[in-house]
């Protein structure tokens, strides 16, 4: 059975909860962030990453902006080691990027990290221990002095060796599995360990708060981060750090709230990788801010590249619907979506605004590296004659007339419907092409000849039914004497409704495109025409429309 009631809560609650960040709207100043893609994105994969691919990512890492990278757990394999070696002794590492390693509150493991270090200008050494109720009961089975002895024991240790050290050594502790730790409980460990680091203001110390398996709301983690900023020994000597997973869904509020609560710094992962449900997505966190105005300190301009680089390297694919990042996150199926972004990035052009506010889309695709073209309005069953019109519009120069685009909506949607797919804007043009410009079943214009006296009169030379006859007509203008030359041929009665016309580029030679709509009984029917010369366009355009004329009679 479906059975909640062997669930219970599996957090704790801080001693006094308080909500002053509640009060902040948003984040205006970017936190301090950590990557830990080479480290806890990469225990994750199936096939983690070989040397020579850690080397990558760890490059694609710098040229993002991230000054703090957490690269390896050093104890736990030699390419793990070496890859700490390679950075080292090949002087891979940036003046400005500081690197972080990861090691258990256990001596064997914190010496072999520290062998890993020699020759390092400055480094991170990320020291850990598990502080929860559950692993104290029924994993480590000690009490909560022990666990805490662990943890000073492991801090001891690492100031000893870092003491020793030529190298920069900047110090973290994370009680890991905090989220199922009592709060005062962890910030008593964590106290107990600055009180042996004593961080200065000049040399800070680091700790780190993991939700290392979320459990409980945001506003829960917010409260329990808001109380140990305002407990925490050391306040303006200690950088106060969250590292959030994604078990309950929540990393990005988790971080936004932890951010707001009084946490400096968040260690995550790009496109949200990690075990299980993996970390906060970093991408997502940045852009959120980058959406209201704030820089970010990180650069995603490049960011389909960025992806592409990391699915190589990780050999796993990002969702088609991750904020910011997925193959669809801009595109728009909806005929509402599409004819309101169309009309927004129409308003947007012919106003020159400078601020972005194209409903439904909330960052220019264009910024990340994206295209309108490609991304935004995308046509399947579902789409209306906005998006339909958009699409021609932005990638042919074509500008249908407001009702020809509802009767193309149709012809298009009814392909999509039949094939069971999406349509290219290729295809998209080729159903327009085939109803509205090459449609000829009764008709066909072979050749016209125009001439003026008292009024205007054309000879026609068409092909009827397959035979090439040669017919004559008579008006006040161009289109009217051909519009009266096959209304005598064919004997139907309509009017010229709707006529519109468009160049397809800027330079003279540049082909038009015309569009016909004539009236019968309150029908419109369309016709389309396509030529350098935009009295052939024309007159095409109005034999394309007498043929769907034709048809309904």
């Amino acid at each position: 059975m479906f059975n909640h009631e062997k669930y219970q809560k599996q957090y704790y609650l801080p001693p006094e909860m308080t909500y002053d960040w509640v009060k902040k709207e948003t984040l205006e100043e970017a936190p301090f962030w950590c990557s830990v893609d080479l480290r806890d994105g990469n225990q994750a994969l199936p096939i983690p990453m070989n040397l020579e691919e850690k080397l990558k990512m760890f490059q694609l890492l710098v040229d993002v902006g991230f000054k703090q990278i957490e690269v390896a757990f050093p104890a736990a394999s030699d390419t793990e080691f070496n890859l700490l070696r390679t950075l080292i002794e090949k002087e891979m590492i940036p003046d400005d990027v500081t690197i972080m390693v990861i090691t258990q509150a256990r001596e064997h493991i914190i010496r072999r990290t520290f062998e890993s270090l020699e020759g390092v200008n400055k480094a991170i050494v990320h020291v850990y221990n598990s502080t929860s109720e559950a692993q104290r009961r029924q994993v480590f089975r000690k009490s909560k002095d022990e666990i805490k002895e662990i943890a000073l024991n492991g801090a001891r240790l690492v100031k000893e060796l870092a003491d020793a050290s030529d190298s920069d050594i900047y110090y973290q502790y994370s009680p890991e599995s905090f989220q199922g730790t009592e709060v005062e409980y962890a910030l008593d460990v964590c106290n107990g360990v600055l009180d042996i680091w004593q961080p200065t203001e000049d040399h800070k110390a680091i700790i780190n708060i993991p939700t290392t398996v979320q459990s409980s709301m945001p506003h829960i983690f917010a409260n329990q981060i808001e109380y140990i900023h305002k407990n925490l020994k050391y306040r303006d000597s200690v950088t106060l750090s969250i590292h959030p997973h994604n078990d309950r869904g929540s990393g990005v509020s988790d971080a936004e709230f932890g951010v707001l609560a009084g946490a400096d710094r968040v260690e995550g992962t790009l496109f949200g990788i990690g075990e299980r449900t993996g970390n906060v997505d970093l991408v997502t966190l940045a852009m959120n801010m980058y959406s209201q105005g704030f820089d970010p300190k990180l650069n995603f301009s490049n960011l389909n590249e960025i992806r592409s680089k990391y699915e190589s390297l990780t050999r796993t694919r990002v969702h088609d619907r991750q904020p910011y990042s997925g193959d669809l996150v801009f595109t728009a199926f909806s005929g509402s979506h599409q004819d309101a972004i169309s009309k927004g990035m129409q308003y947007r052009k012919d106003h020159n605004k400078e601020k972005w506010d194209v409903p439904y889309i909330p960052v220019d695709p264009v910024d990340l590296g994206r295209n309108y073209q490609t991304d935004v309005i995308r046509i399947n069953s579902q789409s209306g004659k906005g998006g339909i019109g958009y699409i021609l519009d932005t990638n042919y120069g074509i500008k249908l007339p407001y009702k020809m685009n509802e009767a193309m909506g149709y012809a298009t949607k009814k392909v999509s419907d039949q094939t069971n797919r999406e349509l290219s804007a290729q295809e998209i043009y080729d159903v327009f092409i085939d109803n509205y410009v090459d449609y000829s079943p009764h008709v066909e214009l072979i050749d016209y000849k125009f001439s003026k006296k008292d009024t205007y009169e054309v000879k026609l030379i068409v092909k009827i039914d397959g035979k090439e006859q040669k017919i004559k007509g008579s008006g006040g203008g161009s289109l009217d004497a051909v519009s009266n030359a096959l209304t005598s041929q064919f004997d139907v009665d309509f009017e010229i409704e709707i006529y519109e016309q468009q160049s397809l580029g800027k330079e003279t030679s540049a082909e038009a495109c015309a569009q016909v709509g004539i009236s019968n009984n309150g029908t419109i029917y369309w016709g389309a025409g396509i030529h350098e010369d935009i009295m052939q366009a024309s007159v095409e355009a109005l034999v394309v429309s007498v043929n769907r004329l034709i048809d309904a009679a």
